[in-house]
């Protein structure tokens, strides 16, 4: 039987992927459509993206299902294929990781559902509910090995993905919070004003098996790092972080992220010594950032190694 993805972040250091949506746009995929959708009408496209994040060195890939819910696919007609999109996904996945299958972690993504709950906003509390339910059990059944869910901003929609993935049967869940940088630079906290030490306790009480972090606003390897660190203070999971490629910029009327692969990777030892567990990248990324953390997580590990080597002599 395949080993959890928990115990496994417990035992050794594992390196995720980077952006799939800036893939995607690059790949051909135009801004507004559904990159989802991509699973059954391009899927060799998207195995192209995740092979090359594969063939970088990442130990786990997320599936291309970031907004794979019904709420989500009904923005583009395409409610109907819930179960055949997430399916699609994991099965590119397990494709992407070739000879490593039976070694490469696949992750079920299940983003945000676009939308804000009653009373503030549209959806009901059980719209949202089926929703994460119908997709997180789509994931489980096709095979992922742990479901993540990410860019979270409100500790209750969070909880609702939480309680669909247990209820699918995940073996590990993985709650992720997107936090943003306050004006004045002091802290950061969600956009629903949730910090990280709430949040984590939050995630800790209800069942989640890693605690984690990605996207938001001014969130660079630096904060990533300060946030590992407050994690750290108050829970006993694994954690993972997943910062953007520094800040997007307008360049001829194509969003741009400014953080070199080099940029990016020197903040990958000093996330490690903090106490980072899986670490991968988000908005902006390339597999050439994946494939420089990479190189810095093997570095780390012979200096490491080494070391506890001459103090066991």
């Amino acid at each position: 039987m395949k080993k959890r993805l928990q115990d496994t972040a417990r035992e050794r250091l594992l390196l995720g992927d980077g952006a799939m949506g800036t893939q995607l746009m690059l790949a051909g995929l135009e801004q507004g459509n559904c990159g989802e959708d991509w699973n059954l009408t391009h899927p060799d496209r998207v195995l192209a993206i995740q092979r090359r994040y594969a063939d970088a060195g990442s130990d786990c890939l997320l599936t291309n299902t970031f907004g794979a819910s019904r709420i989500m696919l009904n923005r583009h007609s395409n409610g109907n294929k819930v179960v055949d999109i997430n399916r699609a996904a994991v099965e590119i996945a397990r494709a992407a990781f070739g000879s490593r299958n039976g070694y490469g972690i696949i992750i079920g993504d299940i983003g945000p559902f676009g939308g804000l709950l009653e009373p503030f906003g549209d959806f009901s509390e059980s719209e949202v509910r089926d929703a994460f339910s119908e997709q997180a059990q789509a994931l489980v059944e096709a095979g992922a090995d742990a479901i993540i869910i990410e860019t979270q901003t409100s500790l209750e929609e969070l909880l609702l993905g939480i309680n669909a993935a247990q209820e699918a049967g995940a073996t590990c869940i993985i709650g992720s919070m997107a936090y943003d940088v306050t004006r004045d630079g002091s802290t950061f906290r969600t956009m629903m004003g949730v910090d990280p030490e709430r949040a984590a306790r939050t995630m800790q009480d209800n069942g989640v098996d890693i605690v984690a972090l990605n996207c938001g606003t001014g969130m660079d390897m630096e904060r990533a790092r300060q946030a590992v660190e407050r994690y750290k203070q108050v829970t006993h999971l694994p954690v993972m972080v997943q910062p953007n490629a520094g800040q997007p910029k307008l360049v001829d009327m194509t969003v741009v992220y400014d953080e070199t692969p080099a940029q990016m990777a020197a903040g990958v030892a000093p996330l490690l010594k903090a106490g980072a567990n899986i670490i991968g990248a988000c908005c902006g990324s390339t597999p050439e950032h994946i494939h420089a953390f990479r190189k810095v997580i093997d570095e780390f590990l012979k200096v490491t190694e080494h070391r506890y080597e001459n103090q066991a002599v």
